[in-house]
């Protein structure tokens, strides 16, 4: 069963706001059985949104549609609709109901604008907007079903989970798709690939692997479609076993969730705890850790020693060692980590230092050199990595890079 989705909105096209909708709803057309055939954003235009429609339902089974729904003169998805499906407009009494329930709820008077978002192509079905005044339409068309809906996250979502979903499993007998991610650190793509090759040949036709690498770390994704879920379940969890003892400490987590997270849930369930000594990242590993719930179980905190000065009053950096081998070197995040374990009291630390550029580099040290430190009370891994001109990329690669040695480390613990 194939799907495609549509957003229909100039404000996608121009950058101004990020298409989130699509990837939320491809994962739960996903967790349904439902494949994603394309998604694509479309213009406010008339014979953009027929093209598109006409173009999907040669592809898909299941069209999804958002945005355009408002009340004013640009949003024009519900007239194009009627103009594709050949109908006229009709005013739902259900719809209507809802627009003047949640105006009177605000003591606001209806205006006639507001009225007209209760017409809708006589040939839908009225999907109610619990959380706003656009109504969503459910068509189905010569066995194609097409669900247009607003482009508000929230009153979108409401509609896929609670009434989109429910209905598209009624109509459908739809298949079982089970996926399973093993996230792996530390080796690239190619590498990982090589290590498992003759694990990803044995694979059957209903299992795939799919390799999903991003700033040092690689998501293998395996994918299973069928009609025995109990069956795929158990092919999926064979296959993955056989692929973490291959991949072995690269392996950090066989949940799909980020680096830090997972490197956070292995701390806590270890009670340990962590610090960090940044330079060249600014804090943004302090970032990554913090986002999410639950790190100060694990996190204590640590320091930003941007400056000569800092690295040596908050962590214990010699002048010497700084003066004789500068403050991008292996000496200066040997003392730096080792500094953080000391002064923050946490059982594991991390340090960096080096060069995000784009200026500032050296013909010995040039730009996107850094310097790593992992410690713990029984050990210390230090590496020297070489990375790009890009600022952001060398920051970004820095603290990937760093989550990776830590990881080494606990294994080893």
């Amino acid at each position: 069963m194939l799907a495609e989705i549509i957003t229909i909105g100039d404000e996608i096209l121009i950058g101004q706001i990020v298409d989130t909708n699509s990837a939320w709803m491809a994962q739960q057309l996903n967790d349904a059985g439902i494949r994603v055939k394309q998604i694509s954003s479309i213009s406010d235009d008339r014979q953009h949104i027929l093209t598109a429609l006409a173009e999907a339902s040669n592809r898909a089974d299941i069209i999804l549609i958002t945005g355009g729904l408002g009340p004013t003169k640009d949003d024009i998805t519900k007239k194009t609709l009627a103009e594709y499906f050949g109908v006229g407009m009709v005013e739902s009494k259900e719809a209507l109901e809802n627009v003047n329930r949640i105006f009177a709820k605000y003591n606001r008077p209806l205006l006639e604008v507001n009225r007209l978002q209760a017409e809708v192509p006589e040939n839908c079905e009225v999907i109610l907007n619990k959380n706003g005044t656009a109504p969503g339409m459910w068509f189905n068309q010569e066995g194609k079903i097409y669900v247009s809906m607003p482009g508000v996250p929230f009153e979108m979502m409401y509609m896929i989970e609670e009434e989109v979903i429910p209905k598209l499993k009624t109509t459908f007998t739809l298949p079982v798709i089970i996926h399973k991610t093993i996230l792996t650190a530390g080796e690239g793509e190619s590498f990982l690939a090589e290590k498992i090759a003759d694990i990803e040949d044995a694979l059957p036709p209903y299992i795939k692997l799919a390799y999903l690498p991003k700033l040092g770390q690689v998501r293998l994704r395996l994918s299973a479609y069928g009609d025995d879920a109990d069956l795929l379940k158990q092919k999926i969890d064979e296959f993955a076993a056989r692929i973490v003892e291959r991949v072995g400490i690269n392996v950090v987590t066989q949940e799909d969730i980020p680096l830090e997270k997972a490197l956070l849930n292995m701390m806590i369930e270890k009670g340990l705890t962590l610090s960090v000594a940044e330079s060249c990242t600014g804090g943004y590993i302090s970032h990554l850790f913090t986002q999410h719930a639950g790190s100060s179980k694990v996190f204590l905190g640590g320091a930003v020693s941007y400056s000569n000065q800092l690295k040596e009053s908050l962590l214990g950096v010699k002048d010497e060692t700084i003066e004789k081998y500068g403050a991008v070197s292996e000496e200066t995040v040997t003392e730096m980590v080792a500094g953080a374990l000391k002064n923050f009291k946490s059982d594991f630390a991390i340090a960096v230092t080096g060069i995000a550029g784009p200026d500032g580099g050296t013909p010995d040290k040039p730009v996107g050199t850094v310097w790593i430190g992992v410690a713990s009370a029984r050990q210390t891994l230090v590496k020297k990595f070489t990375f790009s001109s890009k600022r952001i990329q060398n920051i970004e690669r820095s603290a990937m890079s760093a989550l990776s040695m830590l990881n080494t480390l606990l294994k080893e613990y």
